[in-house]
């Protein structure tokens, strides 16, 4: 007889068999990958299938003590070029924890269409001892067949990556020169119909502003305070600062252009700013920062810049605006500049006529220079540097002041104000001018010889 009886009758197994070892339990981690975002947002799209699939190999493999990890690692449109992944970084991540044995995908190029990047993340695997699997493509990662043969098919999926992108750039260069518009951020002025970009007549009329500003003025950072004043905005809202400005006038859509690696064809769209226009602005990029700077100062002398602060501490800035070939001056306060909520604050002025508040800042000063304490602490101040001084002749010298003023050039006028004028502060219900005494003497001195040498240096 083959098999041994006991008493019972029962029937024990040959000596020589011992009972199955258990299969040593291996974790395994599936990763899904798909370049473009298409159909992700369906109810079953290409990464459940992918995973579906690596889920049954893995079922597959139960008896070997493959188990599946319940953590996904689903990298949704993303690149297979480069390991700038999340769900990929996740995973190299938990590797390196040990709370992985196996990586399982569907197909190769899903982990990477680099072989330098491929190699990088075989040198991670080995190091902590965890296999790669793919389920569509046998191999195994520790014999040196198999790595010959991963390699090899890493080559192919890296040309296979290469040539598309050859062919996705040469379609984008063949469109552009038929003018095509092939996407991306909508430039201000315009919308997408069909997708081809059509003029937007409430935005073209800011982007037109920009260039009539800059134009005159020749200055990026004139230009963005203007259209702020004038509350000009980017398509989100925000008001459009001098980085918005360059931008716009370097842009040759607005012309009705397409420019692709340094050429420039003729576009399919519209355009919304005329070729006279765009050679002024144009023209005036041309001049260096430094000139465009000076001759927009002259243009827009600004009595009190520096000089002029609201009741927060911060300085009121100069702008200026043309309407109608007539100049427009302002101080604007900084918070109405960046267009933030301090800028609603009742208790601070937002924007104030230059004319205005210089005018009233001039007659203040006219009146508080013939103050007899004034006066006084001007001759005392005067008489440390000339003691044959006279309070007289201080009183003559400050009352000639205001006649021979609009005779002056404005960078006289400038330098009278900033001698005299040490901080004016505005608010809704005043402004408060603190003076310099210091000053008042050296104007005294500048004055001593009578109106003859101011009027000579004003000439």
């Amino acid at each position: 007889m083959s098999r041994r009886q006991t008493r019972g009758g029962s029937v024990l197994p040959p000596a020589n068999i011992l009972p199955p070892t258990p299969a040593k339990r291996l974790r395994c981690a599936v990763y899904t990958r798909a370049s473009g975002e298409e159909g992700l947002g369906m109810e079953f799209n290409t990464l459940d299938a992918q995973r579906g699939a690596c889920e049954a190999y893995i079922l597959s493999q139960r008896a070997e003590g493959w188990t599946l990890v319940p953590d996904r690692y689903d990298d949704g449109g993303y690149s297979g070029g480069n390991l700038e992944r999340p769900a990929l970084r996740r995973l190299i991540g938990d590797i390196e924890a040990g709370r992985a044995d196996i990586v399982v995908t569907y197909k190769l190029d899903r982990l990477s269409r680099s072989l330098t990047d491929f190699v990088r993340l075989m040198e991670v695997l080995d190091r902590h001892q965890v296999t790669f699997v793919s389920i569509t493509q046998s191999f195994n990662t520790t014999t040196s067949m198999g790595r010959l043969t991963l390699n090899i098919l890493l080559s192919f999926a890296q040309f296979e990556r290469e040539v598309i992108g050859e062919r996705i750039r040469d379609k984008v260069a063949a469109s552009r020169a038929r003018g095509m518009w092939m996407g991306g951020h909508v430039p201000l002025g315009y919308e997408v119909r069909e997708r081809k970009l059509i003029p937007n007549a409430t935005e073209g009329e800011t982007v037109r502003r920009v260039f009539e500003v800059f134009a005159e003025t020749g200055s990026g950072l004139e230009t963005a305070r203007v259209l702020q004043t004038e509350g000009r905005t980017s398509k989100a809202g925000r008001p459009l600062d001098r980085g918005d400005v360059y931008k716009i006038l370097h842009n040759r859509t607005y012309v009705g252009e397409v420019e692709h690696k340094g050429r420039v064809y003729p576009g399919e769209h519209q355009g919304i700013v005329g070729r006279d226009l765009w050679d002024a602005a144009h023209d005036a990029l041309k001049e260096s920062p430094r000139t465009r700077g000076n001759g927009t100062r002259n243009q827009t002398p600004a009595l009190l810049k520096g000089l002029l602060f609201g009741a927060d501490g911060r300085a009121l800035s100069p702008t200026h605006t043309r309407k109608a070939g007539r100049l427009y001056r302002y101080y604007v306060s900084q918070s109405a500049l960046k267009g933030t909520a301090e800028g609603q604050d009742d208790t601070l002025v937002r924007r104030v006529s230059a004319a205005q508040i210089e005018a009233v800042v001039l007659e203040q000063v006219r009146a508080l220079i013939l103050q007899p304490e004034v006066v006084v602490g001007t001759w005392q101040a005067a008489r440390a540097t000339d003691p044959d001084l006279t309070e007289a002749k201080v009183r003559d010298a400050l009352t000639s002041l205001a006649p021979l003023w609009d005779e002056l050039f404005p960078a006289e006028q400038a330098r009278i104000v900033r001698l005299l004028v040490e901080r004016v502060t505005v608010s809704p219900i005043g402004a408060d001018i603190s003076l310099r005494v210091e000053g008042l003497a050296g104007l005294v001195r500048d004055l001593g010889a009578g109106r003859t040498e101011v009027l000579e240096a004003a000439e």
